[in-house]
């Protein structure tokens, strides 16, 4: 019968085909199997034992491959597998479905359940009252967790009627909703969107917390504005940036970090019936690279960022600080050597610029050229800053010692740009009696004071030495201990003249704050992480400083220290040549060429070891071809790296929102020093997911171990629960809540 003309023409019919051969048709009235055109199997509406057998037959005769039947009647080939061993086991009735449901009558009855809360209310432990009654611990939680009569639980004025909903009874643990047939039409669809089942137990239950504040990060709806969305397949554009926010959360940011979590148990919390693998996670992120759009990416973030400063608090967009960070590099590949100032040596390194906001939360970052300078960064990245903030307000920006240049401080002053920076190499020390005392309070309501002095200084134009022109500069000034003891002070430069003193020393101060992005990001979020391993050839032509006219200068200023010392000591001899010896009463003394010449011989010889010294160091070029100095060099890929920066951006931020919240909207005692512990904890913490709302998508998270902190992540929900925030490609509004310590 397989010998037959195939007859295709039964797909136009609504049929599915399976394989070259057969084609379904299944309905509600039940299910028909054509083989070549040729009716083979028949079953009812109910005859699901039927049904299977079919699928075993089709796959015993070789009529079609396993895949194709798993596919064609919607079931995993697991699935199909167990069919074909029970009809080998146990014949026609190894296929019969087994019904579902408990073997024996509950043992909660209402009965039963007043019994254990008789017990537990006289002071009973869980086991306790468990062993007196008969039933386990989670019986004994499900009966104190019971409603004894409606009236017995009030409900407040005004509380929606979906409050009063009866808990229901969640299944432990369920199978996953069956996605085979979604998976195998993956090329065809777009994305397969989320779908919860109820479920208890779930083990990364605490990240659906993440969600109200990963959404005012933007990164979802940026990441639509550029990429659009991947090419089909079954993970989709929001699937892969919500698993990889939600894994960098849960403390492994990388892809590799994918294979410590079980894929089933995550991809609960996604949706699906299993999360995406490294290798699917490698070739989604590398086809958004394929696009090289990873920088509009970082702009679109910071245009978000900026504009989502709403009002009660300092406008982020006019307080900006700017530093680079440099990764070190520990891999084979020939990569240019960086001073890592943390390292303490120079090593193979990248280095990229942050800028942060106020907060120190990061906004934006870009790759810095091989070689450049922060001071010509900052110049490079004023125009996408402005593009960044959206208008032309003037933008306090801070940064270290890195960016000093006088010439860049005018730049910015007139590109519409306040510098905020410390000031660099050796001053005159103000007066002490310009010291005065301000004070500022920060946005804890913390009051902090200093001494300091408020002047005007000029800074010489390196450009323009020649003519003299200076730029005139804000300097705040403060005293300070010194190392070693006594005291010293350092001076604070801004072009921002109507910033009082007081908060010019508390924003210089801040800049911290970024210090501690990257020290947080770095433990947290691997932010050092190569998770690109590709590499280009760096430019062969690009004009690099030449090392040797380096040393060659350092001859120059060893043989100038010695020329001092033989001058130093010239004029000691030659001063005992004209002094007469004491008790001597010769009112002239001679000095003969051979005596001056002998006393000036050490300077003369210094001074034509300097004179080689300079023109050595003269005749070596400033800069030399990076081919020649040192071919083969190579720059890391930056394309893969910028994504997943910014979704680290995104998954710190959100971070520090939740954070935040607990500092602010719950009343944990501890929460100042505590939010960023507690807030981890409740990521990794348990619970149930709960559908039967319809609209609604329910966490009920697990009790906290101890009161105090179960009490302020029931807070933290009930504030979150309020911004009624819709999982990402849904139409359900996420609701938290805790369940009840018993």
């Amino acid at each position: 019968m397989t010998t037959q003309t195939d007859l295709p023409v039964l797909a136009d019919l609504g049929g599915t085909l399976i394989g070259e051969h057969a084609a379904l048709f299944d309905d509600e009235a039940g299910g028909r199997i054509f083989i070549n055109g040729q009716l083979a199997y028949v079953w009812g509406a109910d005859q699901h034992g039927m049904r299977r057998l079919a699928a075993s037959q089709l796959v015993e005769t070789g009529v079609a491959q396993v895949n194709e039947v798993a596919a064609g009647f919607g079931v995993n080939t697991e699935s199909l597998r167990r069919w074909r061993k029970s009809l080998d086991d146990a014949g026609l009735m190894g296929l019969a479905p087994v019904k579902k449901g408990p073997k024996r009558p509950s043992l909660l009855t209402e009965e039963k359940a007043a019994e254990i809360r008789s017990h537990r209310a006289g002071g009973a432990s869980l086991r306790a009252t468990a062993a007196a009654t008969g039933v386990s611990t989670d019986t004994v939680r499900r009966a104190m967790a019971m409603t004894a009569s409606p009236a017995a639980a009030p409900v407040a004025t005004g509380q929606s009627a979906t409050l009063q909903h009866e808990q229901p009874e969640l299944p432990v643990l369920p199978s996953a909703i069956d996605r085979s047939a979604e998976r195998a039409a993956a090329g065809l669809l777009e994305a397969a969107a989320p779908v919860f089942a109820p479920a208890a137990r779930v083990r990364h239950a605490g990240l659906f917390l993440a969600f109200p504040a990963l959404e005012t990060t933007g990164l979802l709806s940026c990441a639509k504005e550029v990429y659009g969305a991947l090419p089909n397949g079954f993970y989709g554009l929001d699937t892969i940036l919500v698993d990889s926010v939600l894994r960098a959360l849960a403390g492994e940011a990388r892809a590799e970090g994918a294979t410590r979590f079980d894929p089933q148990e995550l991809g609960r919390v996604l949706g699906l019936d299993r999360a995406p693998e490294v290798k699917t996670i490698r070739r989604r992120i590398s086809q958004l690279a394929e696009t090289g759009k990873a920088g509009e990416l970082i702009a679109a973030l910071a245009a978000h960022h900026l504009a989502g400063t709403g009002p009660g608090g300092e406008d982020l967009a006019a307080i900006l600080y700017v530093d680079g960070h440099v990764r070190a590099y520990q891999g084979t590949k020939k990569i240019g050597k960086i001073y890592s100032t943390r390292l303490k040596f120079p090593v193979p390194a990248t280095e990229e610029t942050w800028v942060t906001d106020a907060h120190g939360s990061p906004v934006f970052v870009v790759m810095a050229a091989p070689g450049a300078s922060l001071a010509a960064e900052l110049r490079d990245l004023l125009p996408e800053l402005r593009t960044a903030v959206g208008d032309e307000r003037r933008v306090l920006v801070g940064f270290d010692r890195g960016g000093w240049s006088p010439a860049l401080f005018k730049h910015m002053d007139a590109s519409g740009f306040d510098v905020l920076t410390w000031r660099k190499g050796s001053t005159e020390d103000i007066k002490e009696e310009l010291f005065t005392e301000v004070s500022h309070t920060d946005e804890h309501g913390e009051e902090k004071t200093w001494s300091v002095a408020d002047t005007l200084v000029d800074l010489p134009l390196t450009t323009t030495k020649k003519t003299g022109e200076v730029f005139t500069i804000r300097q705040i000034s403060r005293i300070v201990a010194a190392t070693g003891g006594g005291t010293r002070q350092i001076h604070i430069l801004t072009t921002d003249h109507g910033l009082p003193a007081g908060e010019v020393v508390y924003r210089m101060g801040n800049r911290w704050r970024q210090e501690n992005q990257f020290r947080y990001a770095r433990m947290h979020f691997d932010l050092d992480s190569h998770d690109s391993y590709a590499s280009t050839d760096d430019d062969q032509d690009r004009m690099v400083p030449d090392p040797a006219r380096a040393k060659a200068y350092q001859k120059v200023v060893a043989a100038r220290n010695a020329h001092a010392e033989a001058a130093a000591i010239a004029d000691i001899n030659l001063l005992e040549l004209k002094t007469p010896p004491e008790g001597s009463k010769e009112l002239t003394i001679t000095v003969t060429s051979a005596m001056h010449n002998q006393a000036m011989a050490p300077l003369w010889e210094a001074e034509n070891v300097l004179i080689a010294a300079e023109k050595a160091h003269k005749k070596i070029p400033a800069k030399l071809r990076l081919g020649d100095l040192n071919p083969g060099q190579q720059v890391l890929d930056t394309e893969v790296k910028m994504i997943h920066t910014g979704i680290r951006m995104a998954a710190y931020n959100t971070s520090m929102t939740i954070a935040r919240e607990i500092r602010t909207n719950t009343g944990y005692r501890r929460a100042t020093q505590e939010a960023h512990a507690l807030m981890r904890q409740m990521f990794n913490q348990p619970g149930d997911i709960d559908t039967t709302i319809p609209g609604c998508l329910t966490i009920r998270l697990d009790p906290l171990p101890t009161k105090a902190k179960t009490t302020a992540a029931a807070e933290l929900c009930q504030h979150l629960t309020a911004t009624e925030t819709r999982y990402p490609g849904t139409d359900l509004t996420l609701r938290y809540k805790i369940k009840n310590r018993t």
